[in-house]
């Protein structure tokens, strides 16, 4: 078993209240870095409830980590600007991003409306820019980027104009950072999930899951585990030589 170690680094994984997110933050924290934890403040609350409950859990861990909760709508660069500004002020820097936040308002396009369309772009492919633009600010050389595109911005999926679109988007977004930022040895890499167990797939129709299933030569769902080891090498100082790729984490799928 491969085990990593992040003493000293600091970490922002976007959307870590819950989800691939929190599974990724969590595995840092267990690797001792000092952690951001970010989320979107909705009106409900329930992201905020979310993430206190992880920020509990994770101080609850054998070294007591260092997590400090932090909300910010990645939609608005305004508020990622001042969310980095936080982190430069908290934690001196930062030396790993993990661009995780994004949602899904699947319709085919015939039904998709207009608010739809824009609610996926903005939050999925502007909001990485956002995070990447103010985060390289304060992110210290021979830092790591990773961000989380999916098999969707690959192939394609039925009723997913608006996501595979800005999924494309950030693939193609990360394969250009990688070499604008070579010169400071800055990495910059994209994960495509595959299907993965989370409270989002269980807005997939249940036949959908079952004809998905059939299809990955793994023969099973993938975990937030898979990913946060996927993203964790991505991280590490052995991946110094890899930048600008897309790594699907799929079963076999993609």
């Amino acid at each position: 078993m491969i085990t990593y170690s992040f003493p000293g680094k600091v970490v922002l994984v976007s959307g870590s209240s819950r989800g691939i997110g929190a599974g990724v933050l969590s595995a840092f924290a267990k690797a001792g870095a000092t952690c951001v934890l970010h989320f979107w403040d909705d009106p409900a609350g329930e992201n905020r409830k979310d993430a206190e409950g992880l920020a509990a859990q994770l101080w609850a861990l054998p070294g007591t980590p260092t997590v400090h909760v932090l909300a910010a709508d990645v939609r608005d660069a305004a508020q990622i600007e001042a969310l980095m500004k936080q982190v430069k002020e908290k934690c001196g820097g930062l030396d790993i991003l993990v661009n995780n936040a994004g949602i899904i308002r699947d319709r085919t396009l015939k039904k998709m409306t207009l608010d739809e369309w824009h609610a996926v772009i903005q939050t999925n492919l502007d909001g990485v820019f956002h995070c990447c633009k103010y985060g390289t600010e304060i992110m210290r050389d021979g830092g790591r980027i990773v961000n989380m595109a999916s098999v969707a911005g690959m192939i394609g999926f039925h009723g997913q104009t608006n996501y595979a679109a800005a999924k494309a988007g950030v693939i193609g977004l990360t394969r250009v950072l990688a070499k604008e930022l070579a010169r400071r040895q800055i990495t910059a890499n994209a994960i495509a999930p595959g299907m993965i167990q989370t409270a989002m797939m269980g807005e997939v129709k249940p036949e959908m899951l079952a004809e998905y299933i059939k299809s990955i030569p793994a023969g099973r769902f993938g975990t937030t585990d898979d990913i946060a080891n996927a993203v964790l090498f991505l991280a590490s100082e052995e991946s110094s030589y890899i930048t600008g790729q897309v790594l699907p984490v799929t079963g076999g799928w993609v």
